[in-house]
């Protein structure tokens, strides 16, 4: 992609209205643009930023057995009367009426709706287990959105929901879901630590939060250092065995990790090793929680037993924050200069930079490059704009790529260009014709 054909409105000075990193750089790399307050158009670069963090949950919501669909952002208000959290929800739950008077709303959450599915059409236990999750659109009416993406009133989310025959079998699905969400934070470069948490107005006695850190989390959080000793990229599981997946599950919830809600100070001095005592803030991302016959019960989702009698279903409910999560990997992940991207959420994985924009070598060498990282499949932002090498610099750190490749006249005479890691700033002389297999190797590791 060329940079005098990609839509990048980067602005020169800090958003006044920006009170915190995230919306800040969001604002200024021409990530998202505010149309009401708490809700953003996502522009070309944080709209890639978007569709790779939620291709890496697809992912790993597929690779756990979970089925996706799509439910509206409507949904009527009956569904919700029936469970009895219409009323109950309060004035963050955005209500309509229609042209026929007939009442609805948007979408916070979809428990009503996917359990009501799950009720029309699943009438036997030979029809379990079930798990079915879309990424969609939701709207909460916060009464005093701030922070941009990080408590908007608009944001995408996957929801994931469960429905088992008995007790045991959702809570191993629940279990699946502890595990795949530890894979897919894990994929993109993130470590998100669970911790028991609160049910709220979702309900059930079963819950977990995954939290990463973050100077500007919303949480003070407290956990033992072994969370992050752990080698979380190697993680794998066979999501069928049920014992190795709640060992996994037992091994990560038995380590100390709570947010200050669930704090015990002196369990934590009990367990925790003073050298091991960690205490920071906190961004939620995800959320999960089992809440047992909860909705099935007043939605009618039962089933005929292996005995021939009823059974209300089983279920739980599995969030992530997919538009959330852009703005916390910022939080988690800058520095002065602008964003550091993670390089599987990154919108683009290399930045070409021409230093002289027009130079017949120079031209050639970047024009040869641009099509060598394509072939290669590399997504490259190749600047070809005639802007001063200082400017292409900053923006090139502020949009924060993982890899800057640098093309100038000196370089060109020694056959070299100048490979710039954007996380520490390291920079390598590599030689032209091996930089596209150089940076291929790399992105791969």
């Amino acid at each position: 992609m060329r940079l005098s054909r990609f839509f990048l409105p980067v602005l020169r000075e800090d958003p006044k209205e920006a009170e915190i990193v995230s919306h800040r750089l969001m604002l200024r790399t021409g990530m998202i643009r505010q149309e009401a307050a708490g809700i953003y158009s996502w522009l070309p670069l944080g709209f890639r930023v978007l569709k790779k963090i939620e291709a890496i949950v697809r992912r790993e919501m597929d690779r756990a057995g979970a089925l996706e669909m799509l439910m509206p952002t409507l949904q009527p208000a009956e569904l919700w009367q029936r469970s009895g959290r219409y009323d109950d929800y309060g004035k963050e739950m955005l209500r309509i009426s229609d042209r026929h008077e007939r009442d609805l709303l948007y979408g916070p959450t979809n428990e009503e709706m996917v359990t009501d599915i799950v009720a029309r059409f699943v009438q036997s236990y030979k029809q379990l287990p079930l798990n079915l999750y879309h990424i969609q659109w939701k709207f909460r009416d916060e009464i005093r959105p701030r922070f941009g993406v990080m408590r908007g009133r608009e944001f995408l989310m996957k929801d994931a929901y469960s429905f088992d025959l008995t007790r045991e079998d959702g809570e191993h699905a629940y279990n699946r879901m502890f595990v795949a969400y530890l894979r897919t934070y894990a994929a993109m470069g993130l470590k998100a630590i669970p911790m028991r948490a609160e049910t709220g107005p979702i309900g059930g006695n079963l819950s977990h939060e995954f939290l990463i850190l973050a100077d500007t989390g919303e949480s003070q959080v407290y956990f033992d250092a072994a969370f992050h000793e752990k080698d979380w990229r190697s993680f794998s599981i066979d999501y069928d065995d049920r014992a190795a997946v709640a060992k996994v599950v037992e091994e990560f919830t038995t380590m100390y990790a709570a947010t200050e809600e669930m704090h015990d100070a002196a369990r934590f001095e009990q367990e925790v090793p003073e050298e091991r005592r960690v205490s920071g803030r906190g961004i939620e991302v995800g959320h999960i929680f089992f809440f047992g016959d909860k909705y099935t019960k007043p939605l009618g989702a039962k089933v005929l037993g292996p005995d021939g009698r009823e059974v209300y279903l089983q279920s739980g409910s599995y969030g992530i924050g997919v538009s959330r999560l852009a703005g916390a990997i910022i939080e988690a992940s800058h520095d002065d200069a602008g964003i550091i991207w993670p390089q599987p959420v990154a919108p683009f994985d290399v930045g070409v930079i021409n230093l002289r924009q027009g130079d017949a070598a120079c031209d050639a060498a970047c024009e040869k490059l641009h099509t060598e990282l394509e072939n290669a499949g590399v997504e490259v932002l190749y600047d070809d704009t005639a802007d001063r090498a200082g400017e292409k610099f900053t923006r090139m750190d502020l949009i924060g790529l993982p890899w800057q490749v640098i093309i100038g006249p000196r370089g060109l005479k020694e056959g070299v260009a100048e490979v710039k890691r954007r996380a520490d700033g390291a920079r390598e002389n590599v030689p032209l014709e091996q930089v596209a297999e150089w940076l291929r190797q790399r992105l791969q590791a």
